[in-house]
């Protein structure tokens, strides 16, 4: 019987591997041409901590923009200061219409003022290395498409580490296989690269005005217009610190869209992820098993989850040394995550995020 436990938890674990796609952003080559002109568009809403880095990291890169459009989204704080500051064009959001959500309708706004043919959207959090931009121009041209990065997890406080396992998951729904034949495949949101021609064909974000997970509705767009999508990892030219604004933030933000992007998934991305993490959560019940028959092959699984888990998390983000190894704590956070992110969207119908209540379906009246 624990012989028979001990395999069927490897065979959890080796889901993970089964998902996970090593596909970081190839080096850049001798490219002649880049594919013309570049707009950043950075949607900013109560940005003033974030905007400094990516700004300044913008300004040292060794291909520069075009133009870069920062859109103040009705923000509270210095945002607008800051951006001007850099000299950058920075525009107002017009008030909100029915049946748009606000990043939608900011990034909307910040394509209509933008005139290059390439256009980067990047979220205010994200920050680049100095040859990020031409790395990242290489990457679409050599892959055709639009192209979007998940990037690299800067963590500082003890909470953000708690972000570990929502993070691992991330990258592996991002690099599943199976997702790259989703006729649903989605992009991630924090830095999206594309051409013009490309964004107009597969309706921009307007085709997706009302959606609250804009970036994984925008790359459905795109597989639906022909057009190919591919994700790759961050790690060392991509990265951002996604909630220093405290745990509230964090929970928030996980919390938004972590239930309704299991419906986006390929149902063989949505099985292998539930099999890792059952396997996982009976891994970390070792502790509870001491002095019983179990906790060997528990204890076993317990090490080869956490051997696992060090290895994604050099792709993940800078977790410190001792969360990896201390995995059940963010697996703790992630199902808290879960259960709020049910209890908002069920429940309520809604989300909370940046200080406005965003509408995701309706419920029955009671």
């Amino acid at each position: 019987m624990e012989y028979a436990i001990l395999v069927l938890l490897i065979a959890a674990c080796a889901a993970g591997m089964l998902l996970f796609r090593r596909n970081t952003i190839p080096p850049v080559s001798d490219v002649r041409s880049l594919g013309g002109k570049l707009s950043v568009i950075i949607p900013a809403r109560n940005e003033e901590a974030n905007l400094p880095n990516l700004l300044a990291s913008l300004q040292a890169q060794t291909l520069q923009p075009f133009e870069i459009i920062v859109i103040d989204d009705h923000s509270e704080d210095r945002t607008r200061a800051i951006a001007e500051s850099f000299g950058v064009t920075v525009i107002g959001s017009p008030e909100l219409p029915d049946g748009w959500t606000g990043k939608n309708w900011a990034v909307w706004n910040g394509y209509r003022h933008c005139s290059g043919k390439l256009i980067a959207f990047l979220d205010a959090d994200v920050r680049l290395t100095p040859g990020a931009l031409r790395s990242l121009l290489n990457a679409r041209e050599r892959s055709g498409g639009v192209i979007s990065i998940v990037p690299y997890h800067e963590t500082e406080q003890f909470y953000e580490r708690l972000a570990l396992i929502p993070n691992v998951l991330g990258l592996l729904t991002f690099t599943s296989p199976f997702e790259r034949r989703n006729a649903a495949q989605g992009l991630y949101g924090a830095c999206i690269l594309t051409t013009r021609g490309d964004y107009e064909r597969a309706g921009g974000h307007q085709g997706i005005k009302g959606e609250m997970l804009d970036d994984l509705g925008l790359g459905a767009q795109y597989k639906k217009a022909g057009i190919p999508v591919n994700n790759y990892i961050g790690r060392g030219v991509v990265s951002f610190r996604m909630y220093p604004g405290g745990i509230r933030s964090e929970i928030e933000g996980f919390g938004k869209g972590a239930v309704l992007s299991t419906g986006k998934l390929d149902a063989r991305t949505i099985g292998l992820i539930a099999i890792w993490l059952i396997g996982l959560l009976g891994a970390e019940a070792a502790p509870f098993a001491i002095g019983t028959a179990w906790f060997v092959p528990l204890l076993v699984a317990y090490v080869l989850y956490t051997g696992q888990i060090y290895y994604f998390a050099r792709y993940a983000g800078r977790f410190g040394f001792w969360q990896p190894a201390l995995h059940m704590l963010s697996s703790i956070f992630f199902l808290l995550v879960m259960l709020y992110s049910a209890y908002q969207v069920v429940l309520f119908g809604k989300v909370s995020w940046k200080g406005r209540k965003v509408e995701v379906g309706r419920r029955d009246a009671p």
